[in-house]
């Protein structure tokens, strides 16, 4: 194998592309490892050339389990190329990067994009659409398309950074991860307020004829959303600490609801 390069811009954009079909193959007993491979073969096969034994062994570990983050993956994939291309390293180091790094990137992107930005964009998404505005589906649509054309970015930049990146990603995932989920559960706490929304409707006549609003004139005088915040931490202590179906929370909800309405509750 040739240290020379064989693989172009275009290549590794195209790469990038076809990273979008990861889990196209998806299955239990090696998750994404069927995408993953499909993706990389056009680029093995250009670097190999008529090597059959290297392209079938670069396949082979290609084929073994991996479960990372589809956003991402372009990363790992160019940085997998640029070591393939490079002919330093022999198939079981590259191996063992991949190994290495699918976890770390898997915990990045769940933590950047599942956690912070979607449930972001999709609270004030929603916030648009229950006004009416059309901008909320769009706003959402733009972002997914903007984070599917990154992918083409990170794979690039995998490429490039070569052997650099792993120092990086690996003295730094676990930072990344944890600013990330921060900032992510600051903003949806923050959204509580806005979005959980429990109004009590009983009155209550005290002397003098004065009536006092349960909600307005008590709850709401002791600590603003109060009650929102009560549930909201009561779903979470069932979800996780109890480990209770969300289904069964959902449904639940529901049906308080309607029983609460129906009696003049809420």
């Amino acid at each position: 194998m040739s240290e020379s390069k064989k693989l172009t811009k275009k290549d590794i954009t195209m790469l990038g592309l076809r990273s979008s079909f990861l889990q196209a193959s998806f299955n239990y007993e090696r998750m994404q490892a069927g995408g993953f491979t499909w993706a990389m073969l056009p680029l093995l096969e250009k670097i190999h050339g008529d090597d059959k034994e290297g392209l079938s062994e670069a396949m082979s570990d290609n084929l073994e389990f991996i479960n990372t983050h589809p956003n991402l993956v372009g990363f790992l994939m160019g940085l997998m190329m640029s070591l393939e291309e490079g002919g330093k390293e022999n198939h079981g180091a590259i191996k063992g990067l991949k190994l290495a790094l699918f976890g770390p990137i898997a915990g990045i992107g769940d933590a950047i994009f599942w956690f912070t930005i979607l449930p972001i964009v999709a609270g004030i998404s929603c916030s648009f659409a229950s006004q009416g505005s059309v901008l909320g589906p769009i706003i959402f649509f733009l972002t997914y398309v903007v984070i599917w054309i990154l992918r083409i970015v990170w794979t690039h930049l995998g490429y490039n950074l070569g052997t650099k990146s792993i120092d990086i990603i690996t003295e730094n995932s676990e930072t990344i991860a944890n600013s990330a989920t921060i900032l992510g559960i600051t903003v949806i706490g923050a959204l509580i307020a806005s979005y959980v929304k429990i109004n009590l409707l009983p009155v209550i006549k005290v002397d003098g004829g004065i009536e006092v609003a349960l909600q307005a004139d008590f709850f709401d005088r002791i600590f603003p959303n109060l009650l929102p915040m009560c549930v909201t931490l009561l779903l979470f202590y069932l979800l996780k600490k109890k480990q209770v179906n969300p289904v069964v929370l959902i449904i639940g909800i529901i049906v308080l609801s309607i029983l609460g309405s129906w009696v003049g509750l809420l």
